[in-house]
């Protein structure tokens, strides 16, 4: 953040509260972008998880009709 003088000007002002948007703009994409990203990593271990845990269950399935 810029330190603001007494003497400013309303113009100099107006330019910081630009430049600060900006930058909290940039901040917020950033930060979206992370949080996208890792949800996709979470759908992704879900998928994956029910994969497992779908073939586990056909396991289970054969093995009991086998044994019956």
């Amino acid at each position: 953040m810029a330190t603001q003088s007494p003497r400013q000007t309303p113009a100099e002002l107006e330019a910081d509260i630009a430049r600060q948007r900006e930058a909290l703009a940039d901040t917020v994409n950033e930060l979206q972008e992370q949080v996208q990203v890792r949800a996709k990593d979470t759908a992704k271990q879900v998928a994956v998880v029910a994969g497992i845990a779908a073939a586990l269950a056909v396991v289970v399935i054969v093995v009991k009709r086998r044994r019956s």
